[in-house]
This record gives structure tokens, C-alpha cells and sequence, in this order.
């Protein structure tokens, strides 16, 4: 292992049919990077026709989830009323704070293509932010910042979009709740990028391509950490997609079970009462169907 590299973590692969989902966080070895509790690279794939994605309405608590695309498009619904398609090079921040509803869905038009052409492409990254200490109870929102509104540093052979935070120079206007920072960066074979040292904890996940730090060489969809305070180099050696992550060290220990992300076991037991007894708000447009509370062990498992 590289001295720039103080930890990896490889995916667990959840095949759901039409697509592979890769997850790195949450996981035994380590449990987050700054806020990044939740890690999720889904695709690339391409549905069958009429296919698609539907995540039916399922609750959340004391966290943000943020959606990015690579390929695709995705309708979300939330229990706000929020109606909003996210398309490549977006980013959809849900701050659920004390309670959201959701729903995540293929458009319409995406199931509809009979020549086939890109029928149902989806490929792109979910995750998970913890909320600070004393924000965990905070108003639930809702952000979508287009494309346009991202900001893009540029170099020789490198393109990169900043989606949270401020890295290279420029500043993303999605909201932060605690310092992050995250970044979409595409190299062409044989580019390289500086990575900043300046966050408290960082992660790199090559998503596609090959690429190397510091002349280690990287395995695609792993999780590497990176040692804090030090400046180091990302270097591809074909076409590469690379997600760069992290920001502050949170003191305090959260608990993940389900959907459900918090400082206080307790709360999270109130969660699960509320959703198994219907008090949290329904999906207008998307009620007619929910995923249940999960009686045996969830699929997000709790750590610690």
C-alpha cells in the first residue's frame, strides 16, 4: 500500500437484477469518511424495454442523501412535494433532518424508447451524509443544482466538476451542513491531478477506467482513504472516472440501521415505530405503494 493510502475498502456487489450495486460504505473496517456514511456506485447498466428503476416511497432520518449521475435520468418525489428529474452532471441534495419520504424512480420517457437507442441507461453514485452534531433534527429540504451550476476546473486532459465544497479553486453552491467536499473527475490516459490536502478525511473510488496515486496502482470501485494533511497525485493510465470525497472528522459516533442514520439508537428506534405505524408523511403522487420496515436483518447494516 501506498504511504498516501492509510486504508482500503472493498465493495460488497448487491446484484438486483437489471443492475450491480458496489458498496464501500458502510462497512465493517470503517464506518465513514468526514460526513460520507453511505457509498453507492450503481451501474452501468441498460434496462430492458419498459424497464427501469423503481425505488418505492421509504423513509429517512438525520441525514442527506446526494444523487449523481453518470448516465440516465431518475424522477424524485418526496413527501415535501418535490417533483424533480436529475439528469448527468446535477446533484439532488434531500437533507431528511427530523423525518423525509421518498421515492426514486425511472421517467416515464426513459422506459418508453422502442429503437433501443441508450434504452434505459443508468450508472452514477448515491450517498449518504451524516448531519453534524446539534443539525441531526434540522427541517427537511430539498436541492437540485443543474449541470450549468456546478462549477468545472479544467487542465490537460483533466475535467473536473465540483459537487460539494470547495476544491481547486472554486466553490459548488449545494449546501453544506458540515464541511465536504466531493468531485467528479474525468482524465484522459495518462493525465494526472493534484488532490488537495486541506479536508480532515478524504477518499478517492475510481468508478471507471484505471488509474494510480502517487504511482500506486488503484483498483476500480474499491474505497482507498487517504492519509489526512498530505498533497498527492491521481494519475490515469486509460480513460478514468474518479470520485473524490470527504471533509470533516465527526467526534461522534453514528448508528445506521436501514434507512435510518443517527447519533442516538434511541431515535432510530422511534424511526422504525414511526414508519411501521404510518406516522411518517406520504409521497404525494407515489402513495399508493411503500417499502416496509424490514422485520429480520436490513440490507444497510449497523455498524458499529
Amino acid at each position: 500500500m501506498s504511504d498516501s493510502i492509510i486504508q482500503t475498502i472493498t465493495p460488497t456487489t448487491h446484484d438486483l437484477g437489471d443492475f450491480k450495486v458496489r458498496r464501500t460504505l458502510p462497512s465493517r473496517p470503517r464506518t465513514m469518511v468526514g460526513p460520507f456514511i453511505f457509498v453507492d456506485q450503481f451501474g452501468p447498466a441498460q434496462f430492458d424495454l419498459g424497464g427501469g428503476m423503481d425505488v418505492r416511497p421509504h423513509p429517512h432520518i438525520n441525514l442527506s442523501t446526494v444523487t449523481y449521475l453518470f448516465e440516465g435520468a431518475i424522477d424524485h418525489r418526496d413527501s415535501l412535494g418535490t417533483v424533480a428529474t436529475i439528469r448527468p452532471g446535477a446533484v439532488n441534495l434531500m437533507t431528511a433532518g427530523s423525518g423525509i419520504v421518498h421515492s426514486e424512480r425511472s421517467p416515464a420517457a426513459e422506459r418508453r424508447r422502442e429503437d433501443g437507442s441508450a434504452m434505459g441507461r443508468i450508472s452514477g453514485m448515491q450517498t449518504w451524509l451524516a448531519l453534524p452534531d446539534g443539525r441531526e433534527e434540522i427541517a427537511p429540504a430539498f436541492q437540485n443544482v443543474s449541470a450549468e451550476d456546478l462549477p468545472i476546473v479544467e487542465g490537460e486532459g483533466v475535467r473536473a466538476r465540483v459537487i460539494m465544497g470547495s476544491l481547486w479553486g472554486k466553490t459548488a453552491p449545494t449546501t453544506q451542513h458540515g464541511a465536504t467536499i466531493y468531485a467528479d473527475i474525468l482524465l484522459d490516459a495518462g493525465a494526472s491531478v493534484a488532490i488537495e490536502p486541506d479536508a480532515d478525511e478524504r477518499a478517492i473510488v475510481v468508478a471507471l477506467g484505471d488509474a494510480s496515486l502517487d504511482g500506486a496502482a488503484l483498483e476500480r470501485h474499491a474505497l482507498y482513504v487517504l492519509a489526512p494533511g498530505q498533497a498527492m497525485t491521481l494519475k490515469a493510465s486509460s480513460d478514468a472516472r474518479v470520485m473524490l470525497l470527504g471533509g470533516e472528522d465527526f467526534k461522534t459516533p453514528r448508528h445506521v440501521w436501514w434507512n435510518f442514520v443517527s447519533s442516538s439508537r434511541e431515535r432510530i428506534e422511534q424511526a422504525k415505530d414511526d414508519w411501521r405505524a404510518g406516522r411518517f408523511a406520504i409521497v404525494p403522487g407515489d402513495s399508493e405503494e411503500y417499502i416496509p420496515l424490514p422485520e429480520g436483518a436490513p440490507k444497510t447494516v449497523s455498524y458499529p
